[in-house]
């Protein structure tokens, strides 16, 4: 009986006794090398990757190619297993680069699969050579195929001799339409690949898209009987890159633990049978140099080969790193000369450097960092630094490059906080003394960031030029320290220093850290303003809103707009300042970072608004929200802001006791505040008005500044209530000409004449001056100035004139005479929301649930709540019937 054998397809054909059974060198062929690879239990078919190996049935060329453990073979050979036609499989191995015994191995694989040669094309007689005859005769045999041939050769990365690269070049040019050629390879192959794929004749399926998705992943620990959730699996996916391997040694020794999700989440890769797989199939492969060029540089996170030079002392590092690369070898190249480490096999070689080169780790991080250094990386320079554990090093980096207000800037705040948390006491450089500083003023512990601040001002007090950087760090913490404080003149002499200082300064560091300056203009403007010097402040604020630098100075922009808010809050120009506190939040969401920042001053803001304007839910909703924000109650100018916006509210609704202890502002502050001593004073007189002792009300009044027309105002609107009309007048006649007062002022003053001239009978003057008062509170929508005025303007407000101005905001009702009400005012803030966001806010107003919303509009619930969280910031609000009236009330629904 014939002898018969299996081909890639599963077709049992019959083996020509004519085919010699054995290779150049005598030795019989080992048909296990022609066989497909099994596919285990647990093997993963993946449809886009099969999809995109079909393509090597239109293509002459298909190349499979990733590293070790990729998965390449197994996809390969389930491909291959699933094809009709010829597939001539052979596992290639090291002794096939003598070009006669490659080619016995490729005719016998194609024989085995019954597109075996004819006697024309014979066999290669010699081990080292084969005959130019042969491979043409192969070749046109081939090409007069009517079935293609698919040749699949299997770890073809083994074939290292450019000759037999040449002549397998030959015959697939030559074979023509009957021969598709598929290399599954570690490595590139010496083919012209280029040409092939210039001629569109190359199918290509590499690393990044054999590498599992987390979807794919979650199939593949459920065949090994894990369940996972796809957001676990995306944490392992991002460990492992999805690499094949790496995944299924990590589901095998997951089964064997307790709790295989927590495994699965924080195995030590260099205690598993990943790190037996890299060391075999990658590490020891390579030669001495290689091995120490990868153990060193796996102290990085990413490295050029300039970086990993300095760490081995050598010069070899671009061709090794190029040759790593280009074999598969988990050296992944990043572009632009840079380079990165497969992370688990970064994780198992740092491992392993500490096994075979014991207490060399530190000095690596510290070559990194002086070379980092030197080219001007800084965060790696200080990541460095400190796993070296050379603070002073790391400290000087970042003062020397200007770098401290990073400290305070929400970008890497948390990040350098963190960093500089493990430096200890023996570090004691004047640098280190600058760090300390920062980091305990940035968490406001004024007790031992003013102590440090004094040793490193001690140890920089001579005039030396070297020092003028960590001078001017000095001079910015300065300032902080004095707006913390509440010591005006502190951060007046703080800025004077800066100012010269800055000539000391290379003006590329200014350039490069513009965050320096705006902190340091804000925080004067904060002193500024705490100090009741309103138009200096503003104009240091303003200078630090529209600071450049993007994202790295976005919490000064923020901070200095949400000072000048609450500046036209106090000038009495409502809308200015609600604009502002809106616009304060969305420089935030425009760089995408967490909401809020920290003082709160842009929503104590709102809230005052608010009250003004008795939308009294929104501000108390607001005032809830600044509650989480304790960092603020540090800071004598939201404290103040809070007190002032609270005092209000508690008035409004009638607990005068309780508005007398909040308008006392909870910090301390080294010199007094003239507006928050003002409007203290006010809330306390307003308190003894309401209780009915006028002449407690009057003594009180005596600490008002009249300096600040809000001020002024409000303390003659309580004299005219305590009988003193003469009082009242003579401080209206007193405001200076020319301030900014805005309507929130001027609309209080005219009502105080108004009431003035009509206790005195003059109502047509009270009429005017209502009728003016009236136009103003209605474009601002002011209406607390009406409600706070008493019974003597009712009968006012009834007269036709005025009932038509009044109708319809302030009063309810509609114009008289049958005439069409008014148009409502235009909006005062340029509210923008997002088309999804739109759609969200429509929903709402439909009385929808977060869940009929998601499913509405197909997305996530969590996505819903996004939008909204985002809704209810631009809006100023924080529930959904509120937003609602809201967006109608600025007619966005």
């Amino acid at each position: 009986m014939a002898e018969t054998y299996e081909n890639a397809g599963g077709t049992t054909v019959p083996i020509v006794p004519a085919v010699p059974y054995a290779d150049p060198q005598g030795d019989p062929f080992l048909r296990t090398r022609f066989a497909l690879p099994a596919r285990p239990a647990t093997f993963l078919w993946r449809q886009r990757l099969v999809q995109h190996l079909g393509q090597a049935l239109v293509t002459p060329l298909t190349l499979v190619n990733g590293p070790a453990g990729a998965g390449k073979t197994l996809l390969a050979a389930d491909w291959a297993a699933g094809l009709r036609q010829p597939v001539a499989w052979l596992t290639v191995e090291a002794g096939d680069r003598r070009p006669g015994v490659f080619w016995a191995y490729v005719l016998q694989a194609l024989r085995a699969c019954g597109a075996s040669a004819s006697d024309a094309v014979g066999a290669p007689a010699d081990a080292s050579r084969v005959d130019r005859k042969l491979l043409a005769a192969l070749a046109a045999e081939l090409n007069d195929r009517d079935r293609p041939v698919v040749l699949v050769l299997d770890e073809y990365d083994r074939m290292t001799d450019p000759e037999v690269t040449e002549q397998l070049e030959f015959v697939l040019h030559h074979a023509g339409r009957g021969l598709h050629l598929v290399l599954v390879t570690r490595t590139e192959p010496l083919l012209p690949l280029h040409r092939y794929r210039a001629a569109g004749e190359l199918t290509e399926i590499r690393a990044a898209e054999l590498a599992f998705t987390p979807e794919e992943a979650v199939a593949l620990l459920e065949l090994h009987g894990l369940s996972l959730p796809v957001p676990a699996a995306s944490a392992l996916v991002d460990r492992t890159r999805g690499w094949a391997a790496g995944l299924r040694l990590s589901a095998l020794a997951a089964l064997e633990s307790a709790d295989p999700e927590l495994y699965l989440k924080e195995f030590d890769a260099d205690r598993s049978t990943v790190a037996d797989f890299l060391l075999a199939e990658v590490l020891r492969g390579q030669p001495e140099e290689t091995q120490d060029l990868l153990l060193r540089v796996s102290v990085l996170e990413r490295f050029s080969p300039e970086l990993a030079n300095a760490l081995t002392l050598r010069t070899d590092a671009e061709p090794i790193l190029a040759g790593l690369h280009r074999d598969n070898a988990f050296v992944e190249y990043l572009g632009h000369s840079s380079y990165q480490l497969h992370p688990l096999f970064r994780e198992i070689l740092r491992a392993h450097l500490r096994v075979r080169l014991p207490g060399l780790e530190p000095e690596l991080h510290r070559r990194a960092a002086r070379w980092l250094r030197r080219s001007g990386f800084l965060p790696e320079t200080l990541a460095h630094g400190a796993a070296a554990g050379d603070w002073d090093f790391a400290a000087g980096a970042l003062v020397d490059d200007l770098a401290i207000g990073q400290l305070f800037t929400g970008l890497r705040s948390d990040d350098l906080t963190q960093l500089f948390s493990h430096m200890g006491p023996e570090a004691r450089s004047p640098a280190t003394d600058v760090v300390r500083a920062a980091r305990d003023l940035s968490r406001h512990d004024l007790d031992h960031g003013l102590a440090r601040l004094r040793l490193a001002e001690e140890h920089l007090s001579d005039d030396v030029p070297e020092l003028a950087a960590a001078q001017l760090s000095c001079a910015l913490l300065e300032a902080l320290a004095a707006r913390l404080t509440g010591c005006p003149p502190r951060a007046e002499r703080a800025a004077v220093a800066a100012d010269g200082l800055r000539q000391e300064v290379p003006a590329h560091l200014l350039d490069k850290h513009p965050e320096l300056t705006a902190l340091l203009l804000t925080h004067l403007g904060s002193a500024r303003l705490w100090a009741g010097r309103f138009e200096d402040a503003r104009a240091a604020l303003t200078t630090a809103a529209a600071a450049p630098g993007g994202a790295s100075t976005v919490l000064p922009r923020e901070d200095a707009l949400e000072h000048l808010a609450l500046l036209d809050y106090l000038d009495g120009w409502l809308g200015r300042a609600e604009r502002k506190a809106l616009a304060a939040a969305s420089e935030m969401e425009r760089v995408g970072l967490p909401q809020p920042s920290g003082s709160g001053i842009g929503q104590l803001v709102l809230a005052a608004v608010a009250v003004d304007r008795h939308e009294l839910g929104r501000a108390q909703a607001l005032l809830d929200e600044t509650a989480q924000l304790p960092a603020g109650t540090h800071d004598p100018v939201p404290a103040a802001g809070r007190a002032l916006a609270t005092a209000r509210l508690l008035l409004v609704r009638g607990k005068a006791r309780a508005a007398v202890d909040a308008a006392v502002p909870d910090v301390s502050a080294a010199v007094a505040s003239p507006w928050a001593t003002s409007h203290e004073a006010l809330v306390t007189a307003a308190a003894h008005v309401a209780e009915g002792l006028p002449d407690a009300a009057a003594e009180v009044l005596q600490g008002v500044s009249v300096d600040q027309p809000a001020c002024a105002v409000e303390a003659a609107a309580i004299h005219l209530a305590t009988g003193r009309p003469g009082v009242a007048i003579d401080l209206l006649d007193g405001l200076r000409a020319g301030s900014r007062a805005g309507p929130a002022v001027t609309v209080r003053a005219a009502l105080v004449r108004a009431q003035a001239a009509e206790e005195a009978g003059d109502t047509a003057t009270a009429r005017r001056l209502v009728a003016h008062a009236l136009l103003d509170a209605r474009r601002e929508r002011l209406r607390r100035p009406f409600l706070d005025a008493g019974a003597w303007l009712r009968p006012l407000l009834a007269t036709p004139p005025l009932h038509e101005l009044a109708a319809g905001w302030l009063t309810p009702g509609s114009p008289r005479h049958g005439e069409q009400p008014e148009e409502p005012p235009t909006p005062l803030v340029a509210v923008e929301l997002s088309g999804r966001e739109r759609d969200v806010l429509e929903r709402l107003a439909r009385m929808m649930s977060t869940e009929e919303v998601a499913a509405d509009l197909y997305v996530s619930v969590n996505t819903v709540k996004t939008h909204l969280k985002s809704v209810y910031r631009k809006l100023a609000v924080n529930r959904r019937g509120d937003a609602v009236r809201r967006a109608r009330d600025l007619r966005l629904l």
